[in-house]
């Protein structure tokens, strides 16, 4: 089997019956997603995937994950649930066969792990037979991770020194096709995967083999999400306890033993600050990874779908021209994470050494901007003491001296209140205010908000400008905005969300730690959320 990341693109397309061949310009790669949580995906699932030109994925990938798959990538779903087959599996295999001949790098994206159930075995016979190079990448399974999530260790030396996972797949006659005698002999902990639907005849097949009626057993709903949802209960009544309080909920994992004991002890997940928060994240690509990972350390499931980007601007003259003179400015302004970010890859481009800044003193917006200005050596000169363009336009005019030259690489769109400032102090400050990027509004993926939207699975919306409110207004369809719960950075974002009809809070500072501070806080006080539309 290979196990180098770099296909062959420029072999003929003879086919070879092994796993590997060179003749073959393509190649797929097997990769077990995990369960759901994007931080189960393994670091080399994730260089797979980054490095894909074709993604073929199931349902059971989590939305986390399907946010990592290249802009430039072929996504193909070929989702099957319970009854329900957008492609049949010959033709799922007949897929990855033919994109890899037409030489191009494939994923195939699968739930879990993909030879544990997940039919990985019959898509690597195919692969052989037409001569595909392949790699597996081994993933995650929901059998062990979705039970540690809802407290329960599938072994410890106390209970039990052994697991059992078994399909709950039922046969064509309906009866579950498992030896239930030889399972309750084994006497370890048994998980059952896809067994939701055959719950009644699991835990009757097992009582009827001889095991105990009060053995614990435990139904673990939407595992490692954020509405993952545990029943506990003995195997006798299991079933009545799962109708008495709603029913199933696929995907789901079954798991029996005396390990479900410790379930409500070890419940971790539960703890969390953000547990069961689901929060869709608007801020542009460029620097959403940051805050999206503290808000899953803490517990949220986080959906980023940008509603609006930033392009920094090509052939810039006019900002090419003063960085040409950079050392006529005696003050350098920054009002973003994004615009430091910007500016030094321009500096980068004109092959500018930093250097170049010389005696130029900085001003930055705020402490984020600060920071992303540090990750280049160097260090604020100036920063207000609250985050906003008048107050820091009124700071840096007192801290000019007279005719001093002010240069402010910056959104092509931004806001006056800076600049107005520095021009009413009226100290003969000479303010060029440069073009760095634009910031364009809507979502790149509008399908696909309008769905979760719809779906109505969302507690709080996060915006981090007033662009990401209207690009989210604009892509966002026919919505009842009043059951949006906003979580905004800054008076102007609040205003844009409240014009819309929107629930909202704003941050006490104008940072993104600030505004996970805002909503951790909400979610607490308001008992885990209140799901909009639910």
């Amino acid at each position: 089997m290979e196990t180098g990341m770099d296909g062959n693109r420029s072999g003929g397309m003879e086919k070879k019956a092994v796993a590997g061949s060179a003749g073959c310009a393509g190649r797929v790669w097997l990769v077990g997603a995990g369960p759901s949580d994007p931080g189960l995906l393994t670091l080399k699932g994730k260089q797979a995937l980054e490095r894909a030109e074709v993604v073929v994925y199931d349902a059971l990938v989590g939305p986390g994950i399907l946010q990592m798959i290249p802009e430039h990538a072929e996504a193909v779903n070929v989702g099957k649930r319970s009854g329900r087959h957008t492609m049949p599996q010959e033709e799922i295999s007949a897929l990855l066969v033919r994109k890899a001949l037409e030489g191009r790098r494939v994923v195939r994206l699968k739930g879990g792990d993909p030879f544990l159930f997940g039919r990985g075995g019959e898509e690597a016979e195919e692969l052989v037979k037409a001569g595909v190079p392949f790699e597996v990448v081994p993933g995650v399974t929901s059998a062990i991770a979705v039970p540690a999530y809802q407290g329960i260790p599938v072994t410890h030396r106390d209970y039990c020194s052994s697991v059992h996972i078994i399909t709950g797949h039922r046969r064509s006659d309906g009866a579950p096709d498992i030896d239930f005698e030889a399972l309750v002999r084994l006497g370890g902990t048994l998980v059952f995967l896809m067994g939701a639907a055959s719950l009644g005849g699991l835990c009757r097949g097992l009582l009827e083999a001889g095991m105990r009626p009060d053995m614990p057993a435990a139904l673990l709903m939407r595992g490692t999400t954020a509405r993952q949802r545990r029943i506990t209960a003995s195997v006798e009544s299991l079933e009545a306890e799962v109708k008495r309080r709603g029913g199933a909920k696929t995907p789901a994992v079954i798991v029996v033993g005396e390990v479900c004991a410790l379930a409500d002890q070890f419940a971790w997940y539960d703890r969390l600050p953000l547990a069961g928060a689901r929060i869709l994240l608007t801020r542009p690509r460029e620097v959403a990874g940051e805050t999206a990972e503290k808000l899953r350390e803490l517990g949220a499931e986080v959906l980023g779908l940008p509603t609006a980007a930033v392009r920094r601007i090509p052939k810039n003259r006019r900002l090419q021209e003063a960085l040409a003179h950079l050392d006529s400015y005696q003050w350098l302004v920054f009002t973003s994470r994004i615009g430091v970010r910007f500016f030094f890859e321009e500096l980068r481009e004109q092959r500018l050494d930093v250097r170049k800044l010389g005696q130029i003193r900085i001003a930055v917006i705020g402490s984020g901007t600060a920071e992303e200005l540090e990750k280049h050596g160097l260090y604020a000169d100036l920063v207000p003491g609250t985050y906003d363009g008048a107050h820091l336009g009124r700071a840096l005019a007192e801290a000019c001296n007279a005719g001093d030259r002010i240069l402010i690489p910056r959104a092509s769109a931004g806001n006056r209140a800076l600049t107005d400032c520095l021009l009413e102090a009226r100290r003969g400050l000479h303010v060029d205010d440069a073009a760095l990027y634009d910031t364009v509004c809507g979502s790149d993926d509008p399908a696909r908000l309008r769905d979760e939207l719809q779906a109505g699975d969302l507690d709080y919306v996060l915006f981090t400008s007033a662009s990401t409110v209207r690009g989210f207004a604009a892509s966002a369809g026919d919505i009842d905005f009043t059951r949006i719960k906003a979580v905004c950075i800054g008076s102007q974002t609040r205003e844009a969300a409240a014009a819309l009809g929107m629930q909202t809070w704003v941050s006490e500072k104008a940072t993104a730690d600030s505004l996970i501070e805002c909503v951790t806080e909400l979610h607490r006080s308001t008992g885990n959320g209140n799901h909009f539309n639910r």
